[in-house]
């Protein structure tokens, strides 16, 4: 009782001291209410990671009295999901946000158009381009990501457009009433965004300008305040005029949630955490009690479910993968000459190449961790099934089995029920002869808790 007191004071003054430096770096952030700008860096996939950041730097850039929010873009795509939340806080920020694609040679694909357009001043710079903003449609999830030209002799706009399932007409439709509003909102080009989502067009900064896409190029990011200094933005509904000089820039890195969110939702480390969640499962349910492996097992799979919420599953992938790893169990438990453990390796390497489609995502799963969990598992199942075909070739060395034909020693004289004495236990014994005491008898059969025996003619066992 006495450790446990001491734990709960230990634990308790622990929870103290995190309050008290989250208070203290709470108060050390809001106590910046001077005019500044405050610089955010999109870069990579846009997910769940990339949307908590921007949600909580416009919040703080809110509360710290910031002149403008800044944003340097470099994204592929993402989910769309993610990206309307970015929108809604961008729309509803009372700060006005200036998104930047750069540096030189970065793009604003797919989602990265909707936030350009969204933004209140949208600038590129120079060897940068935006475009390809067609939704596609993987598995039971709706993300945005690059989508490939019209190969020719294709069927024409018309032809295709009549051939297209329901389902991406609709995602599609959906997603041009959205990116047109957002045009309308800002006074953007809304025929070329329209382009950008049907047909995947994309534009290099320059003529990106001279369509009205953006507002302005810019060679960094000094160029870009100093072009748009003294101009009106219209932020909720009621004109701003940008008064940025002096103001000094304040980088607002991702913090350690963000970069532990983004690491998660990475299809190599999902990929890894679901399958070590699955093996740790397996092995606590084979080995109850052993506590280890199902803790692990279990936190494993949750955050593994996290990240496919966050990545384009395919759901017949998964069910392959767990398919191909219930079979090399059952070629471990039922030897099947490898029949079940070709099979299992087949399903589950199939399955490990089709469950993430993260073309939208600019990444992908590595085809040596497919290979390295492939051989593993094959190894596991050959050990495992060799180890258990030795224990069935071993001679039984416990329970019924064992005590018939054993020898055991009379622990009295009796004429038909007596007590024997066998593998240091006492046990009762019946002969149809008489038995003398410390004479051997055999065990011919067990009955209950009583063993027939019959006396040897000797104690050498003649």
């Amino acid at each position: 009782m006495k450790t446990l007191h001491y734990y709960f004071w230990a634990l308790l003054l622990i929870a103290c001291g995190m309050s008290w430096s989250h208070i203290a770096f709470a108060n050390g952030q809001d106590g910046n209410l001077t005019p500044h700008i405050l610089q955010l860096e999109l870069t990579g996939p846009i997910g769940p990671a990339s949307s908590d950041y921007i949600t909580r730097s416009l919040d703080y850039a809110e509360e710290s009295k910031a002149s403008l929010v800044l944003i340097r873009m470099d994204t592929p795509g993402g989910l769309d999901t993610a990206m309307r939340e970015i929108i809604k806080k961008i729309i509803a920020s009372p700060v006005p946000v200036a998104t930047y694609v750069a540096p030189g040679g970065a793009r604003a694909a797919s989602a990265g158009v909707y936030i350009l357009y969204a933004s209140h001043i949208a600038a590129m710079a120079p060897a940068t381009n935006l475009g390809a903003a067609t939704p596609v449609q993987i598995g039971m999830m709706g993300d945005l990501g690059d989508d490939k030209p019209q190969e020719e002799g294709k069927p024409t706009k018309g032809d295709t457009k009549r051939q297209e399932p329901v389902m991406e007409r609709k995602m599609t439709n959906d997603a041009v009433a959205y990116v047109r509003g957002l045009a309308a909102l800002r006074g953007r080009n809304a025929d070329w965004a329209e382009k950008a989502v049907r047909d995947s067009v994309s534009l290099p900064a320059e003529e990106a300008l001279k369509l009205k896409v953006i507002d302005t190029t810019a060679i960094d990011v000094n160029d870009l305040l100093k072009q748009i200094e003294g101009r009106s933005v219209n932020v909720l509904g009621q004109p701003v005029k940008l008064n940025l000089a002096g103001n000094p820039i304040e980088p607002h890195q991702p913090d350690w949630r963000n970069e532990l969110l983004a690491n998660i939702a990475n299809p190599n480390v999902a990929y890894i955490l679901m399958l070590v969640g699955i093996y740790g499962l397996i092995l606590e349910f084979y080995n109850p009690g052993t506590v280890a492996p199902g803790t692990i097992g279990a936190i494993s799979l949750l955050l593994a479910l996290y990240a496919m919420q966050a990545l384009s599953v395919n759901y017949a992938g998964l069910g392959l993968i767990l398919l191909g790893i219930g079979l090399m169990i059952a070629e471990a438990f039922a030897p099947s000459f490898g029949i079940l453990g070709i099979g299992g390796i087949t399903s589950f390497v199939f399955g490990s190449v089709i469950l993430m489609n993260t073309d939208t995502l600019d990444a992908q799963l590595s085809p040596s961790l497919i290979a390295a969990f492939a051989i593993a598992s094959l190894i596991l199942c050959i050990i495992s099934t060799k180890l258990l075909l030795n224990l069935r070739r071993k001679p039984v060395v416990t329970g019924r089995e064992k005590l018939i034909g054993s020898l055991a020693t009379a622990m009295d004289d009796f004429t038909t029920q007596g007590r024997v004495w066998i593998h240091s236990e006492t046990w009762f014994a019946r002969s149809e002869q008489p038995v003398k005491k410390g004479q051997s008898v055999r065990v011919t059969s067990i009955e209950g808790l009583t063993l027939s025996v019959t006396p040897l003619t000797s104690d050498t066992g003649e």
